[in-house]
């Protein structure tokens, strides 16, 4: 990968997750902090009903090119149950400390 290349890495990797679990695609600290080499959607999920090959996205953020070895471990995967929220249609919303401001608006002072 050459500097800030984007690369989509299929890992060769099919697994079935259950009915309410997720899987989740992670960076790897050595990678990241050695060099820069980040999972750019991180974490990319996976759901329950994906059947497909598993694909990673990297960037290189380093100034070097970064050859990626047959069998590197470029990222890791964390499975964890999640659970499925029944959407309930509304017209007003319970009053926060958010306010009207908008993002970030709560850290000012």
């Amino acid at each position: 990968m050459k500097p800030s290349q984007r690369a989509l890495l299929p890992t060769g990797l099919f697994e079935e997750i259950p009915v309410g679990y997720k899987a989740q695609i992670r960076l790897r600290n050595r990678l990241a902090i050695k060099k820069r080499i980040i999972v750019l959607n991180s974490p990319g999920t996976k759901d329950a009903d994906y059947r497909e090959e598993i694909y990673v996205i990297l960037i290189n953020l380093s100034d070097e090119n970064f050859v990626i070895m047959d069998k590197e471990r470029i990222c890791q995967m964390i499975i964890s149950g999640h659970e499925k929220a029944d959407w309930i249609n509304t017209e007003t919303m319970v009053e926060t400390g958010w306010g009207t401001g908008g993002l970030g608006h709560t850290g000012k002072k």
